[in-house]
């Protein structure tokens, strides 16, 4: 058979269309699985991208790399798991449709009707879902794709009448149910293709890790000043701030007079950069080990660390020093003191339980305490401390029993008893606060502050710390010795430690990925898992409003056993509001009705149950046996130690005590070409589809995988043509070259090469993607039989 004509100048882009054509008209992808049906098998597990807007280019580097490795080993001889997941639940959905609806608040939310915004949030992830299916095969990524016709059509068909009745192809046959409970089967194994989070089967599996969490002591409800988005009125986790949660900002910090009781025209200086929080004051704390200056400046006596006396402006006289611990105990009146919250006996709170044994208001308590972290580097020494904003000044005013002086509503609006700041939105109460301290005499200095400090990771809003009530799963103790040294009986009560163990189970590419996750696991805080919001996992936690009970429910079963009440309103429902919020159940210790909580769910804990729930782990424990753990997982690793990869380990250590994976890939970050991230008000952003059709998926993959993983990937239009120039063209003109002198002689080559699976050595690792994909296509299978995957070909060797 003569070789094709192959013209002398190509449209690669066309030419990448018309091969995925060929693909789809050859039913190619369908072939391949057949033909691997019965060989031994390797297990891979997606890392759910979030189906909420088309992909970046940056999208297109880790997805290259999951199907590189795939075709690696379908060419081994393996059968695997083709399934992609997309993450659909949490706040940077709900944040994008109430852009789409021009909504301002949680009001507009709840103005709308939970129940139109939960599906409009479920629509959007079906419908960018396919989007991203579209683009993803446009980058030859081989998946078990769905329909994306069906997609659409079922996001249409939702917002029209969710509980009207079709029915669609499935894996076996036709498959009839309602609209909205075919969407919460997608990707299970009636209905195929790829994973969706907001699925029955994720959302009921993450029941039963809380209720292990549960029944171990493990979970529990807490009371802390946490970090807050006023916009999207809800709680910030540390995962979210410590990954997105930073940006440059200029603030105006103030430096102002506390006044000293019985010192007349004698003042302790004070800085901070949030002066919102002064309408919340207590305390002020110095180091009982710094030295501290008293000066003169005219006719006033000032108190500030002697290695801050730069913050003093114009001449000053030091009169004395002396250390810190020698200041504990004055007393000084506060600068909103004329405020009625401060002078309530035990504090300002909602969380009344809080003031219970607190004597005092905040007036009668101002006093100057010690703190070992309080500095120099930056401020005056002398710290102000208001426990109802402020993180570590919360667990101050604990240790001291303080009053609590909570300022904030949820959207970052003054409550009552605050004077004329109340109902003031806290952004914009600088300027007047500032002119109220100078009208009191109270004012030193302002000026410009720029500092790194946090922002919601979604809509880019400044955070608050706010006094609320979260639910938390404990890390446990952090214990003053070696892990080896620890008992049985400690490591019970320690969850931390229960998941380092695992994290020793498993190879880390790059090597520095095994310390990057055991830092995190040594000094991480326990994990809030609650958000006040509305489109998520409904957290299955029923609490007793008579005797404050709490019970968390396991499964469907369970809840459908133990209802008395409202469940007809949520039958045929998928567990999500506002229909699972009519579910009660008997309090077993006053026998009075239970509701559940309305707080949804960490996203994290939707990604980080996909190795049980997609694996069949309730319905088929036979198969959830034989494809776990996953050989192989991979993702960007900045962010992810802290995210998708510690909540895997978490979920897996909770519900089996055992690695959900064996290998873990991870890779840097994709810049734009000049170093910088991208962003699109940068307007250096680069789309998917723009770099697919412009440079074609050919030059991107070979961009993503002739690159060292571990180093950041500088990505752009003159690196395209850099690596169309210097690969692709000359390999086509090789093969130009082939074919019109092959054609010429009349040579064919003969086809008698087979390949037959090899066996799967012990102890050897993946295939270096920097050296194996680096070379050309015909040295990949030679180099990748020196180099092969993970250490055994069945899920059920680590186990022995």
């Amino acid at each position: 058979m003569p070789f094709q004509e192959v013209p002398t100048k190509v449209d690669f882009p066309a030419q990448e269309r018309e091969l995925l054509k060929f693909w789809e008209d050859s039913a190619a992808f369908r072939k391949l699985t057949l033909i691997h049906a019965h060989d031994p098998h390797w297990s891979f597990i997606d890392g759910p991208i979030t189906a909420n807007n088309p992909m970046g280019a940056h999208h297109g580097w880790g997805r290259t790399y999951k199907d590189v490795i795939h075709r690696f080993w379908t060419m081994r001889g393996r059968k695997t798991r083709y399934q992609n997941g997309f993450d659909c639940q949490g706040l940077w959905v709900e944040v994008e449709v109430e852009k789409e609806m021009g909504f301002k608040s949680k009001k507009d939310i709840e103005d709308y009707g939970l129940e139109h915004f939960v599906r409009k949030c479920k629509a959007r992830v079906l419908r960018y879902a396919a989007v991203q299916t579209e683009q993803s095969i446009r980058l030859g990524y081989w998946m078990d794709w769905n329909d994306t016709d069906l997609l659409r059509k079922l996001a249409d068909l939702l917002e029209e009448d969710p509980m009207q009745v079709i029915t669609v192809p499935g894996v076996d046959g036709p498959v009839t149910d309602t609209v909205e409970q075919i969407v919460g089967k997608l990707g299970l194994e009636e209905l195929g293709g790829s994973y969706f989070t907001f699925s029955n089967e994720n959302n009921y599996m993450i029941w039963t890790m809380l209720k292990k969490c549960w029944q171990k002591g493990w979970l529990y409800r807490g009371v802390d000043v946490m970090p807050w988005c006023p916009r999207c009125a809800t709680g910030i986790s540390q995962h979210e701030i410590v990954t997105d949660g930073y940006a440059e900002l200029t603030h105006r910090s103030i430096t102002l007079r506390f006044p000293l009781r019985g010192r007349e025209k004698e003042s302790l200086l004070v800085w901070t950069t949030t002066p919102w929080t002064l309408s919340s004051n207590v305390a002020a704390a110095v180091g009982p080990e710094l030295t501290y200056a008293k000066v003169r400046q005219g006719d006033e006596v000032f108190y500030l660390s002697k290695g801050t006396l730069r913050m003093l402006r114009g001449e000053y006289q030091v009169l004395e020093e002396l250390p810190g611990s020698q200041m504990v105990g004055w007393t000084y009146d506060g600068p909103f003191d004329d405020l009625p919250a401060e002078q309530q006996p035990g504090g300002h709170t909602h969380l009344k339980d809080l003031l219970r044994g607190v004597r005092g208001s905040a007036i009668e308590v101002h006093q100057v305490i010690a703190w070992d972290e309080v500095g120099e580097t930056e401020g005056t020494g002398i710290v102000h401390i208001a426990p109802g904003c402020g993180a570590e000044d919360f667990l101050l005013g604990r240790e001291h029993n303080f009053p609590l002086v909570a300022p904030l509503d949820d959207q970052g609006v003054f409550v009552e008893g605050f004077g004329w700041l109340s109902g003031k939105y806290v952004g914009e109460v600088a300027a007047p606060i500032f002119d109220d301290l100078e009208r009191k005499g109270l004012l030193y200095h302002v000026e410009p502050y720029t500092h790194r400090y946090p922002t919601c990771w979604r809509c880019k809003t400044e955070l608050i710390f706010r006094l609320v009530d979260e639910w938390f799963i404990s890390m446990g103790e952090t214990y003053d010795k070696p892990r080896e040294l620890l008992t049985k009986e400690e490591k019970d009560r320690s969850l931390r430690y229960q998941i380092m163990d695992v994290v020793d189970q498993i190879r880390w590419i790059p090597e520095f990925g095994y310390a990057r996750e055991m830092d995190w696991l040594r000094n991480m805080h326990d994990w809030m898992i609650s958000k006040k919001r509305y489109w998520g996992l409904a957290l299955p936690i029923w609490m007793c409003e008579k005797c404050a009970h709490y019970e968390v429910i396991g499964d469907e079963v369970e809840l459908k056993k133990r209802a008395v009440e409202g469940w007809e309103v949520f039958e045929g429902h998928t567990p999500h509001r506002p229909f699972i919020d009519a579910v009660k159940i008997e309090c077993p210790e006053c026998h009075q009705p239970m509701s559940r909580i309305l707080d949804v769910g960490n996203p994290w804990l939707d990604a980080g149950i996909v190795s049980f729930s997609t694996l069949r782990y309730r319905s088929d424990p036979q198969y959830w046996r034989l494809w776990y753990p996953a050989h192989w997982i991979s993702e960007s690793f900045p962010g992810q130690f802290r995210n998708w990869f510690y909540s895997l380990l978490a979920m897996a250590t909770v519900v089996d005590n055992s690695p959900p994976f064996l290998e873990n890939f991870g890779y840097a970050t994709l810049l734009a070409e000049d170093g910088r991230p991208m962003h699109k008000s940068w307007g250096n952003m680069i789309e998917f589809n723009e770099a697919a059709d412009k440079m074609g998926v050919d030059v991107m993959r070979w961009l993503y995988c002739n690159h060292k993983p571990e180093s950041d990937l500088l990505f752009g239009y003159h690196r395209g043509d850099e690596a169309r120039r210097a690969f692709l063209i000359p390999l086509w003109n090789v093969y130009s070259f082939l074919a019109t002198y092959a054609n010429l002689d009349g040579w064919t080559p003969a086809l008698t090469t087979a390949l037959t699976p090899a066996p799967l050595p012990k102890g050897e690792g993946s295939p270096s993607l920097s050296q194996g994909v680096r070379g050309a296509s015909t040295r990949l299978i030679p180099r990748g039989r020196r180099r092969t995957a993970t250490t055994c070909s069945t899920a059920g060797c680590w186990r022995g």
